[in-house]
């Protein structure tokens, strides 16, 4: 089914769309344990601002597809996303004791659960690929771009990357390769996804490619004004933490108004890749302006 312009659903309903389909997601049957099941919830259940899968939907959206149909691959990156939350929390990592307003996973349930939570989540994502989307060519499809987005040499890369940073030097040219694969690369590819599974052809997949690696910098920069110079309430976890363990960051780098004048430039030339997709892509820019303003 084709959407119409008009039945577009907004973006609160995408939100609770998301939310109820997450919801089914992690029923997870008599053979979780109780304690491993409620740490799984606790960590994707609370008051994230579900980023990734509203790109997934959006992108679908604009692509002139059907949001019902994207709904397991929205769920399948938040999963993912979510595992990467628990497992960069732990104390060998970057060691975070609050998430979201509220303590980390490893906080509330203990080391070794969250290692557990992380594990289950990321082998979730992939069963619901499997599972769910169809036909099984689009979602073979599906597994291999976010195996790709999330690997070695993706998300795990620039994780490994940005923990080798913090033992000194490094210029803008190091920072934006990090945050190409740690951030950048699961925006990209859920933009990506939701072309994907929308049937969106070559060109439309590259314009979302350009769209997301653009705002993908934009979003970690503003991460980076959000530790160095944000309000904990707002963030929804501590901050000034990179200054103290020393991680490259672009304010370090380049001073806290030159990296506002960068991400402003990346949202623009961001919502410029949209153009071959007219006002299908309203959401799209609206939701990159608004990644633009999280540090104010």
């Amino acid at each position: 089914m084709v959407q119409t312009q008009r039945s577009r659903p907004a973006v609160a309903e995408l939100r609770e769309m998301i939310d109820a389909a997450l919801e089914e997601c992690l029923r997870l049957g008599v053979g979780c344990p109780p304690a491993l099941q409620e740490a799984i919830r606790y960590s994707v259940l609370g008051s994230g601002k579900r980023l990734r899968p509203r790109l997934v939907l959006m992108a679908a959206q604009a692509c002139g597809g059907d949001v019902v149909s994207a709904l397991p691959v929205a769920c399948a990156v938040e999963l993912v996303h979510a595992y990467s939350l628990v497992h960069d929390d732990l104390p060998a990592m970057d060691d975070d004791d609050l998430r979201r307003g509220r303590p980390t996973c490893h906080k509330a349930f203990g080391e070794a659960t969250a290692i557990l939570v992380g594990d289950a989540l990321l082998t979730q994502a992939f069963g619901i690929l499997a599972e769910r989307v169809q036909p099984p060519e689009v979602a073979a499809l599906c597994c291999g771009e976010l195996a790709r987005a999330a690997g070695a040499c993706g998300m795990v890369g620039g994780q490994a990357a940005d923990l080798e940073s913090e033992s000194g030097g490094g210029d803008v040219e190091l920072l934006e390769s990090i945050h190409r694969r740690k951030t950048g690369a699961m925006l990209r590819v859920s933009l990506r996804l939701g072309g994907i599974v929308a049937g969106a052809d070559a060109e439309r997949i590259d314009a979302l490619d350009r769209y997301g690696t653009k705002l993908g910098l934009a979003f970690q920069i503003t991460d980076d004004l959000l530790d160095a110079a944000g309000n904990q309430d707002a963030a929804g976890k501590r901050v000034g933490k990179d200054h103290r363990r020393g991680k490259l960051t672009y304010p370090g780098l380049l001073g806290v108004e030159e990296s506002r004048r960068r991400a402003t430039a990346l949202v623009d030339a961001a919502i410029d890749s949209l153009a071959p997709f007219g006002n299908r892509a309203m959401e799209l820019s609206a939701l990159a302006r608004y990644i633009l303003e999280r540090d104010r």
